[in-house]
């Protein structure tokens, strides 16, 4: 028997999960719900929702979707609505799924302070909270779990991650921003945030800092201790920033396992191109194995020995001389986890519908990571067990990003990063 589920925002980007959710097979019942009733129309009256989808399952806010009988909701409104209305679910006895960020809010303390909020929420209620963060799911993340699991980076000593995202880019900040002041909800956008223009509260870059954050921190499961950051001011009175205290923040942890983190969230750049792979990276750095820009490389002092490091050495172009190095530049092909056979083929209907029965699936979304979004909430919910990402590391991304904040505030001074485990 399958899970009943319901989707919570059928904007711009809900839109794009919404068939994905309910193409999968563990998926019995899906239940709508946006307070514009014409994106409700949109999908209700859709052919390839109607086996799950009916008019008595749609809904118009969310006071009313937490009542009906659902074992999980999918989140995905306007970003400073996520926590409260995630809290909502878990106290209504639901799974819940959240977009990134955990919420966006110009007022650090108050990021804090929803983290808290939500930690204990799933502490009371017994249900997940799982972020569905997409640099989790990349190629580059999902393989450079299965080699950290192997033991085949060694002892950490360094990593990077970086979201590039110039305000002028292909995916245009400032179109994103105008699309998300439309509509009933964002309307009331500029209303909610004059009561933190009142009182000093500006933005920065280190407020959404998942992207850059989370592959490094999962992959090696670890946690920041303190960081060190200084921050970029826009200069040239773009308006875009009139609000914003930096542009641009460079951040350096002090990692719990002994290694060194640096995280760059750039918006002002010479860099508006997402598709040279530029844009959301990240670098490990082993004392056995390194892994950047799809290549690994290793030496040959692991402490597992040559045969194993060759045995858990993935397919790739080149390995050159194992006795001294493994060297392999990959293929996002190589570097994912596989899907179920039945669920790449339900997906593949929905991302890939001009392909035919022989041609492969090809992953789509940031990545290729939406359809693994899709598969983990409902695998989580259907077997009732923690996401990959755990609320308490979800947390961690966000306190992360706000103790780099104040620490470029303070001109670089060190700062602790609040705990959640």
């Amino acid at each position: 028997m399958g899970i009943k589920l319901g989707l919570v925002g059928l904007g711009m980007f809900g839109s794009q999960f919404a068939k994905l959710f309910k193409s999968h097979p563990l998926v019995d019942k899906v239940a709508l719900c946006d307070c514009e009733a014409a994106k409700v129309k949109k999908f209700l009256e859709d052919p390839f929702m109607a086996d799950k989808v009916s008019a008595a399952d749609c809904y118009e806010n969310l006071d009313d979707i937490c009542k009906a009988d659902l074992d999980a909701i999918v989140v995905i409104t306007q970003p400073w609505l996520h926590a409260p209305q995630c809290i909502q679910v878990l106290e209504s006895g639901k799974h819940v799924y959240s977009a990134v960020p955990v919420i966006t809010l110009p007022d650090d303390n108050e990021i804090l302070d929803w983290c808290g909020k939500i930690r204990e929420a799933v502490a009371k209620s017994g249900k997940e909270y799982m972020l569905g963060e997409t640099t989790i799911y990349r190629p580059q993340t999902m393989f450079c779990r299965r080699m950290a699991a192997a033991g085949l980076f060694g002892d950490f000593v360094y990593s990077e991650g970086e979201y590039v995202h110039d305000v002028d880019a292909a995916c245009n900040l400032r179109k994103v921003i105008a699309e998300r002041s439309t509509g009933v909800v964002g309307s009331q956008h500029a209303a909610f945030m004059k009561k933190y223009r009142e009182r000093g509260f500006k933005e920065h870059p280190m407020a959404y800092p998942t992207h850059s954050i989370s592959g490094p921190i999962n992959v090696m499961k670890t946690r920041a201790l303190k960081v060190c950051a200084y921050g970029v001011k826009n200069t040239n009175n773009d308006s875009f920033f009139a609000d914003y205290d930096f542009s641009n923040i460079a951040a350096f942890y002090q990692l719990a396992n002994g290694s060194s983190l640096r995280i760059a969230e750039f918006r002002e750049i010479g860099a508006i191109s997402l598709e040279r792979q530029e844009s959301e990276i990240f670098r490990i750095v082993g004392k056995s194995g390194s892994f950047a820009r799809n290549t690994w490389e290793c030496n040959h002092r692991s402490v597992e020995g040559t045969a194993e490091l060759i045995k858990h050495c993935p397919p790739g172009e080149e390995c050159k001389d194992f006795q001294k190095t493994v060297y392999c530049q990959l293929t996002p092909e190589e570097m994912r986890d596989p899907l179920p056979e039945e669920v790449k083929t339900e997906f593949k209907k929905v991302l890939n519908p001009n392909a035919s029965p022989d041609d492969d699936f090809q992953p789509t979304g940031h990545g290729g990571s939406h359809p693994y979004l899709v598969h983990e909430f409902v695998s989580m919910v259907s077997e009732n067990r923690k996401p990959e990402i755990p609320v308490e590391e979800a947390m961690h991304y966000m306190a992360m990003g706000v103790a780099a904040h104040q620490s470029a505030l303070r001109d670089g001074e060190l700062v602790a990063v609040e705990q959640f485990d």
